[in-house]
């Protein structure tokens, strides 16, 4: 797993509000390209661009102890890959959105992110109380 300092879940939290907000975009791009003639839907992969920036993805890690060795990074894992998704119907002026599909992402993607916002507030209460009140005698 990714190195995210002292905490590891507020750090993979961030990274999935990042993701999270990421995806709204273009969502939201999709939206606003309905009428667009032409325009094909993008897709974002939300849960494999999530697991190769926690670094739990299929790849295995690469260890640069030796100066000689080549590593090649590909991406930036907190950039995902934004691609046309394939699978939707072309209208008659080749526009291939759905906007009632994509609202109901949109809404599904503001629920799940205002979702990780809770459990980073509670988390960030947790640590609050553990230094202030929860810290031992006084």
């Amino acid at each position: 797993m990714a190195d995210y300092g002292f905490d590891p879940i507020i750090g993979a939290l961030n990274t999935s509000l990042n993701l999270r907000q990421a995806n709204q975009n273009v969502i939201s791009s999709n939206i606003a390209n309905a009428d667009t003639p032409g325009y094909k839907t993008k897709k974002m992969e939300f849960e494999s661009s999530l697991r190769d920036a926690l670094g739990v993805g299929d790849r295995l890690p690469t260890n640069d102890t030796n100066p000689r060795h080549i590593i090649h990074h590909t991406t930036d894992p907190t950039d995902p890959e934004i691609y046309e998704d394939p699978n939707d119907v072309v209208s008659l002026d080749g526009n291939t959105v759905d906007r009632s599909a994509e609202m109901a992402k949109l809404a599904e993607n503001q629920l799940l992110y205002d979702a990780s916002v809770e459990m980073l507030k509670k988390k960030l209460g947790m640590l609050k109380y553990a230094v202030t009140e929860g810290g031992g005698n006084r």
